[in-house]
C-alpha cells in the first residue's frame, strides 16, 4: 500500500495536469494597425476557432490608433455574441487602444491594459468622415448610448467611458483602473493570465463563468494568404504607392507596346491597390485633383509652359493624395508619403510623355517614307521619266516637267521604287556631280 499510494497521487496529478492544459487553451490575435473590414474578418475567425477548438480564453492584444466606424460597431458585435470569453490586452508598453480601440476595449469580457499604455479619445469625428455640427451632435450621442450599454453589462464606468466619447478624454492604464474602466494592469502575459485564472466573469447575457487558466497553451491565430496580403496593403500610404508604381507601369507598357513585364506588373500593382483603398472611405475631390493631376502633367509635355503646368500637377497630386482618404487623421495618407511619392511619378511621367510626343512628331528617317523631302541630283534627264541619284542610290524617278541631267531634285512622293521629284528651283541649273 505504501508504494500504492504514491502511485496513485502521481497518476492523479498527472491526469489533472494534462486536463489543466487541454482546458487552457488561449486563442490570440493581434490588432497593431487602423480598424477597418479586414480586421473584422480576421477577428471573426479567430472566434470561430475558438469555439471549435473549445478554448478557455481569446486574447486579443490591442495597440491601434482607432478605425472606420462602421468596421468597430461589427467588431464590437462578433466580440459581444462570442462563445468564449474575450480578454482585451493593450499592449506593449507605449501603446494604446485609442478611438475605435475604446470600444473594443470596453466590449471585452475582461478589460487590460500594460504599464505605459492609454486609452480613451473616442469622439465618432474621429472614426470616420467629418460632419456638420448637428450630424456630429447626433453621432455622439448614438455613439455615447452604444458604449454606455455596453460598459454598464460590464459593470464598468458608464458615466467616464462616455466622457471619452462626448469629450474625447483620455486614459492611462491607472487611471483607467481607479476608475473602473479596466479590470487589469499586467506587465507582461504570464501576469495577465496569473491574475486571470480563478476570476469569475459575468457574460455580457448575464451568465456568469469562472476562468481556468493553469499553465495556459497560446495559441496565435494563423492568418491566411489573403488576410496577410490585404493586412500589409490596408495602409493608404501602401496602397497610394501600389496605385501610382501600378499606372506608371501600365503607362510604361501603352508608351512602349511589347515590353509585356512593366504592363503586368503595373497592372497587378494597380490592382492590389484598389482593392486597398475599396475598403476606405474615399472622398471623390481627391480623386478628382488626382486625374486633373495627370491631365495637367500630359499638358505639360505638349506644351511650353515653362514648368508651370508641371508643377501645377505635383501641387494637384499631393493634395489630392492628402484628400483622397476620409477618416482620422491615422488612416490618412501622410505628407511625406505624398510628396516622396508624386515628385518622382512628375518627372518620370513629363520625361516619358515627352519622349514619346518628340518620337510621333519628329520626321520619319527611314523607309519608303523616310525618302520623301530628301534632295539628291537628277543622273538622267528626267522628261518625264529618269535615274536620280539618293542617298548614295538610284532611283527610278518621273516628274511633272523636263528636269536636266545634274539638277538638284527634291522627291515629293514615293511610289514601289519609284520616287516622284521636283527641282529644287534655287539650284536648277547646278551641276553636283
Amino acid at each position: 500500500m505504501s508504494l500504492a499510494h504514491p502511485i496513485r497521487l502521481a497518476v492523479a496529478f498527472t491526469l489533472l495536469a494534462a486536463g489543466a492544459r487541454a482546458d487552457s487553451r488561449v486563442i490570440a490575435v493581434t490588432i497593431d494597425n487602423v480598424i477597418h473590414p479586414i480586421t473584422v474578418e480576421i477577428v471573426g475567425k479567430t472566434i470561430e476557432q475558438a469555439r471549435r477548438e473549445d478554448a478557455a480564453l481569446i486574447l486579443i492584444r490591442l495597440n491601434t490608433p482607432g478605425g472606420l466606424l462602421e468596421a468597430t460597431r461589427q467588431l464590437v458585435e462578433k466580440i459581444i455574441a462570442s462563445p468564449v470569453p474575450v480578454v482585451a490586452y493593450v499592449t506593449p508598453s507605449g501603446g494604446r487602444a485609442a478611438s475605435a480601440g475604446f470600444f473594443i476595449l470596453q466590449a471585452a469580457d475582461v478589460g487590460a491594459m500594460a504599464p505605459g499604455t492609454n486609452t480613451g479619445a473616442a469622439s465618432p469625428v474621429l472614426l470616420g468622415e467629418q460632419m456638420d455640427p448637428v450630424l456630429r451632435r447626433k453621432a455622439e450621442n448614438d455613439a455615447a448610448a452604444a458604449l454606455r450599454t455596453i460598459v454598464q453589462k460590464r459593470a464598468r464606468n458608464a458615466e467616464l467611458a462616455e466622457k471619452a466619447v462626448l469629450e474625447a478624454k483620455a486614459f492611462t492604464e491607472k487611471e483607467a483602473l481607479e476608475n473602473r474602466l479596466i479590470e487589469i494592469v499586467a506587465a507582461n502575459e504570464r501576469e495577465l493570465f496569473e491574475k486571470l485564472n480563478g476570476r469569475e466573469i459575468t457574460r455580457f447575457d448575464g451568465t456568469r463563468q469562472t476562468l481556468r487558466l493553469v499553465m495556459p497553451e497560446v495559441v496565435e491565430y494563423q492568418k491566411n494568404t489573403r488576410e496577410r496580403l490585404v493586412s500589409a496593403i490596408s495602409d493608404p500610404n501602401i496602397a497610394f504607392i501600389l496605385l501610382v508604381l501600378g499606372a506608371l507601369g501600365v503607362y510604361i507598357e501603352f508608351s512602349s507596346p511589347g515590353l509585356i513585364v512593366p504592363g503586368v506588373a503595373g497592372g497587378i500593382l494597380l490592382l492590389l491597390g484598389l482593392s486597398a483603398l475599396s475598403v476606405l472611405p474615399i472622398n471623390w475631390i481627391g480623386v478628382a485633383l488626382l486625374v486633373l493631376a495627370v491631365a495637367l502633367f500630359i499638358l505639360e509635355a505638349n506644351f511650353a509652359s515653362h514648368g508651370i503646368l508641371g508643377v501645377g500637377g505635383a501641387v494637384a497630386m499631393i493634395l489630392g493624395a492628402m484628400l483622397l482618404v476620409e477618416g482620422p487623421p491615422e488612416i490618412r495618407i501622410r505628407f511625406s508619403t505624398a510628396l516622396g511619392v508624386t515628385l518622382p511619378f512628375a518627372l518620370i511621367t513629363v520625361f516619358l510623355l515627352a519622349l514619346v510626343i518628340r518620337a510621333r512628331s519628329a520626321k520619319v528617317a527611314t523607309g519608303a517614307a523616310g525618302m520623301i523631302g530628301e534632295c539628291g541630283i537628277a543622273h538622267s534627264a528626267i522628261a518625264p521619266e529618269g535615274r536620280v541619284f539618293i542617298h548614295g542610290e538610284f532611283w527610278d524617278a518621273v516628274a511633272s516637267k523636263p528636269i536636266p541631267a545634274g539638277a538638284r531634285v527634291r522627291v515629293t512622293d514615293v511610289d514601289g521604287l519609284t520616287v516622284r521629284v521636283e527641282p529644287v528651283e534655287s539650284d536648277s541649273g547646278g551641276s553636283h556631280g
